[in-house]
């Protein structure tokens, strides 16, 4: 191994060390990460104060992860690297649905629901709502038995894992499509709300003088054996935070129009949406 000799000549030494990596595509990730990051430090003649800083922010980051927040996940969500992962590894020119961001609240094995129940278990008042979509593939054929999982806040901005009122699993489901890849669900209309910013993220959102609020959605994982897992959003059209999203997940594809009813007063959202061929893979859940 050769000796330093200044700053620049850190950076071939470093690599030469990892020429030993089997897996070629850890080598090739690793060996870019750390070419990006000494870059990084040249360019900006990073000082050991900001070094530490940044080092401060990382372990809190993972000690502010918990049972009920993941702000690893709300961290590479804030810096846009979550949109951007999604975005690269879902482009379908083809006509499938946009993808969004998983985001860090959804959680395995939501109830199996039947067709129209109401997955509003809690009684927190707010808006009556009602949600249609079907389902279709690349053929814009119908998709039947496929699962239907769905997650969003309260009306005051709450998953149910960060509100005390809110029973388990409150506002989640998970709903199958019929014979013309149709479903339906009850509950209540979703407001907007603030990303988590009692830890270092929300420091740092402060720092750059940016507003936390995310626009109200509703989350959707979409699923059925032969196809790509889809996981989206569809936003309130009428949200006045649609441009300026803390975790940039809002492309035009994926804002709906969410109706009232002048009759009912029963808020109204049909959206469908499109799967694309390949294989079934599941994420793994932000929290419990």
């Amino acid at each position: 191994m050769a000796l330093i000799t200044s700053p620049e000549s850190i950076l071939e030494i470093t690599l030469a060390a990892m020429q030993g990596t089997e897996d070629q595509r850890l080598k090739t990730l690793i060996t870019s990460l750390t070419k990006h990051l000494h870059q990084f430090v040249l360019e900006n003649q990073l000082t050991e104060l900001e070094f530490e800083r940044a080092l401060q922010f990382i372990v809190g980051i993972g000690q502010a992860t918990g049972k009920n927040t993941n702000e690893v996940v709300l961290a590479a969500d804030i810096l846009g690297v979550s949109s951007l992962v999604s975005t690269i590894n879902n482009l379908d020119l083809d006509g499938g649905s946009y993808a969004a961001l998983l985001g860090p609240f959804w959680r395995k094995n939501a109830p199996l629901c039947a067709w129209g129940e109401n997955i509003s278990r809690t009684d927190l008042g707010g808006q009556s709502m009602e949600v249609r979509g079907r389902i279709l593939d690349e053929s814009k054929m119908p998709v039947a038995d496929a699962i239907v999982d769905v997650w969003h806040s309260s009306p005051v901005g709450f998953y149910e894992n960060q509100d005390e009122r809110q029973e388990d699993m409150n506002l989640r489901g998970r709903f199958k499509t019929n014979q013309e890849g149709d479903f339906f669900f009850t509950t209540i209309r979703p407001s907007g709300y603030p990303v988590p910013t009692n830890g270092p993220c929300g420091e740092l959102l402060r720092a750059q003088r940016r507003h936390p609020n995310r626009p109200a959605h509703i989350h959707f994982m979409i699923s059925k054996p032969g196809y790509k897992v889809l996981i989206t959003q569809v936003f309130d059209s009428v949200d006045e935070n649609l441009e300026s999203d803390p975790v940039f997940g809002v492309s035009k594809q994926l804002v709906g129009e969410y109706l009232t009813d002048s009759v009912s007063g029963i808020c109204q959202l049909n959206h469908s949406f499109v799967l694309q061929a390949g294989e079934m893979i599941f994420p793994a859940p932000p929290i419990p």
